[in-house]
C-alpha cells in the first residue's frame, strides 16, 4: 500500500542517525511494548509478522513520522487489539485520560471497522516453504516489476515499481506477505534477488551503482524472455 511507511528513495527526510552504543530500549515503556507484541502472538490476536507489519502501516501518518519505532509498534498493536475485540477504542481513550493524556492528543491507531480475518496458524517454522511447481525465472533473466499499487500489504517498494532489473539469485518459496497479512493464507511464492542500476530506479545517476531487492514472483514479469548479457 502507498503510505508514509514507504520512504525508500524519497528525499527530504534527512540522514539516518546511528547512535553510538545505542541501548536495546531507551525507556521502560519501549520494553513493555516489545513484550506486548510477543504476548499478542501467543494469545492468537494475530498469527504472523506480516499482519503485524500491515497494522503498523495503517497508523496515523503523522504519528508514524513522529512517535518513534516503538510508538509505531504500539499504534499497530492497538489496531489489532481493537479489531480482534480484545479492547475498545473507548477503553483505550479512557485509560489515556486516566494517565494524564488528553482526547486532543494525537492517537496513532486507526482500526478497521471491518477487519480482515486473523488467518490460520503458520504451517511450519520460519517462512521457507516447499511448493510443487518450478520457478518462472532463473539467474540472469531480465524482469520488470509490477507498476500497480496495492491497497493492502506488499513488499514491493514504490520506488521499484515498473522497473527493469536482472535476477542475480533464486531462492526457495517463502510465505507470501501480500496474502498472509490479510488472513488469506500463506500462498508460498518463489523469491528472487533482483539487481537494478541506480539510474533505472531514480532516472539519473551512476550506472555502476547497484541496488538489490528480494522480490516475490507475482511482482515480476519477463522482459521479452531476455537474459542479462
Amino acid at each position: 500500500m502507498d503510505g508514509i511507511h514507504d520512504l525508500g528513495g524519497k528525499p527530504g527526510h534527512g540522514e539516518v542517525v546511528v547512535e553510538k552504543d545505542e541501548p536495546a530500549f531507551h525507556s521502560r515503556w519501549e520494553a513493555a511494548v516489545f513484550a506486548m507484541e510477543a504476548a499478542g502472538i501467543a494469545a492468537g490476536v494475530w498469527t504472523n509478522v506480516d499482519r503485524f507489519r500491515h497494522a503498523i502501516e495503517r497508523i496515523d501518518p503523522i504519528a508514524y513520522a513522529t512517535h518513534g519505532y516503538y510508538g509505531r509498534w504500539l499504534g499497530g498493536i492497538e489496531n489489532l487489539l481493537v479489531e480482534a475485540g480484545v479492547v475498545t477504542r473507548e477503553s483505550i481513550d479512557a485509560r489515556m485520560e486516566k494517565m494524564g493524556g488528553s482526547l486532543q492528543d494525537l492517537v496513532a491507531s486507526r482500526p478497521n471497522l471491518v477487519p480482515d480475518p486473523v488467518g490460520d496458524e503458520p504451517a511450519g517454522r520460519g517462512s521457507s516453504r516447499v511448493v510443487n511447481r518450478k520457478p518462472k525465472f532463473a539467474t540472469g533473466d531480465l524482469v520488470m516489476t509490477s507498476r500497480k499499487a496495492k491497497s493492502g500489504h506488499t513488499r514491493l517498494p514504490a520506488y521499484a515499481r515498473g522497473k527493469t532489473g536482472a535476477v542475480v539469485l533464486t531462492h526457495d518459496a517463502w510465505v507470501y506477505p501480500d496474502s498472509n497479512a490479510h488472513g488469506q493464507g500463506e500462498d508460498p511464492q518463489y523469491l528472487y534477488t533482483v539487481q537494478f542500476t541506480g539510474s533505472e530506479l531514480w532516472g539519473a545517476g551512476d550506472e555502476n551503482i547497484k541496488v538489490s531487492l528480494d522480490l516475490f514472483e507475482p511482482y515480476l514479469s519477463a522482459v521479452d524472455g531476455r537474459k542479462l548479457s
